[in-house]
């Protein structure tokens, strides 16, 4: 389980098919703090499982199902990438509560400054848009934002000045993939509503 507040921007060093699979490994700094094998960080907002370190760099492993649903099988070395280690009971929840499993891409459509505040819009597709609320929470590569405005195909939301030197975001540019997980308490009540909308409707066509 993680927050969104992303702790710190590492670096790939190298990526691709290795050892038979595909690895990932990424030079950090306080990710790398109380490292251990087989724990949990979240890299571009998807939670993924040490596998070696040293005082430099951490490897992880990703599944095919991963490099499908998400953004990390285009990382190249030399790319940034957010990072957060997973949470501790302790841990203040200053963001929203993020499980790592990445829902979708959306799809950078443009960048707004407004003041030093800057607009990010992106498009998705609509099995996600549905669960995409204004002034609810989405991850974007793994920050917790607050949505804003939400159209046909597309939601819209701020980084403030302090987002815009802690994230990846704004380093991006329009036609850019970014890994969307959506808020899992939106997916929980249209699950737990399901019978009863269907029931409803049942009757309403009787």
């Amino acid at each position: 389980m993680f927050t969104g507040l992303v702790e710190e921007i590492g670096t790939v060093t190298a990526a691709g098919p290795r050892a038979g699979g595909y690895r990932i490994s990424i030079g950090a700094d306080a990710t790398l703090g109380d490292i251990e094998l087989g724990a949990s960080i979240a890299v571009n907002g998807v939670c993924l499982t040490v596998e070696a370190f040293t005082d430099e760099a951490f490897t992880v492993g990703l599944a095919p199902e991963t490099l499908s649903r998400t953004n990390l099988g285009e990382l190249r070395p030399g790319a940034p990438v957010n990072l957060e280690r997973a949470a501790l009971p302790t841990t203040r929840l200053g963001g929203h509560y993020v499980q790592g499993h990445v829902d979708g891409v959306g799809v950078i459509e443009s960048f707004r400054p407004d003041a030093d505040a800057l607009w990010l819009k992106v498009a998705l597709a609509p099995e996600l848009l549905r669960y995409i609320a204004p002034k609810g929470y989405v991850a974007i590569d793994g920050a917790s934002l607050t949505i804003v405005n939400v159209g046909g195909d597309w939601f819209d939301v701020t980084l403030i000045s302090y987002s815009q030197e802690k994230l990846i975001l704004p380093r991006k540019k329009p036609g850019d993939r970014v890994n969307i997980e959506v808020d899992m308490l939106a997916k929980y009540v249209e699950r737990l509503a399901a019978p009863a909308i269907a029931g409803a409707r049942g009757a309403v066509a009787q």
